[in-house]
């Protein structure tokens, strides 16, 4: 397993992709559980007492990880809790996808200034930040504009959280591929 090294200013932004249910969130649990930081793992979901399944999910998360770590239910104000983290701190986020539903009725430019602040939150931290993102492009296009919006938003936020990020993996079938040293950013080529 690649372990998380930060940088002088002590930290890294680490971006883990996939598909549902490929092992992305265990992985970004493993590496957390690697950096010898306090972990907090900042849950973009929306607690809905009333839904069961998704208490089900919510609880087999919790019960995975270890009793030592902190969760916080954040479903719109990532920039905040990552300028206002601490250098001993590791922010494991999960979802990028449930954070982009949560926010989807914003307007082009106020998800752009949300994005941007997020982006820009990410150069200040002193901690450890990892992000799970879900690859929602990898099928058809959605049939309903609200859909496509969606996948466009979290998509481009993946490719930009992923140029910005010390290193990117791609969680499938179970493995996880370390895409900064096998792959190529597209960014970076004329």
């Amino acid at each position: 397993m690649n372990s998380i090294v930060s940088t002088a200013s002590g930290n890294t932004v680490t971006l883990v992709t996939g598909a549902s249910r490929s092992g992305k969130s265990e992985w970004a649990e493993a590496l957390a559980q690697q950096s010898n930081r306090s972990v907090i793992y900042v849950a973009t979901a929306m607690v809905d007492s009333t839904d069961r399944d998704w208490q089900t999910r919510i609880i087999k998360h919790q019960q995975r990880r270890p009793k030592t770590w902190q969760t916080l239910f954040e479903p719109y104000k990532l920039a905040w809790v990552i300028r206002n983290s601490l250098p001993q701190q590791c922010l494991l986020i999960d979802s990028l996808g449930t954070w982009v539903a949560n926010l989807l009725d914003l307007t082009d430019n106020s998800w752009v200034k949300v994005t941007d602040n997020l982006r820009e939150s990410l150069a200040m931290t002193p901690s450890i930040i990892i992000f799970v993102g879900e690859e929602t492009g990898w099928g058809v296009v959605p049939a309903y504009a609200s859909g496509r919006l969606f996948r466009d938003r979290l998509g481009h936020l993946l490719r930009q959280i992923g140029t910005q990020a010390d290193t990117v993996y791609l969680v499938t079938g179970g493995h996880a591929i370390n895409l900064s040293i096998l792959g190529t950013s597209i960014d970076n080529v004329s």
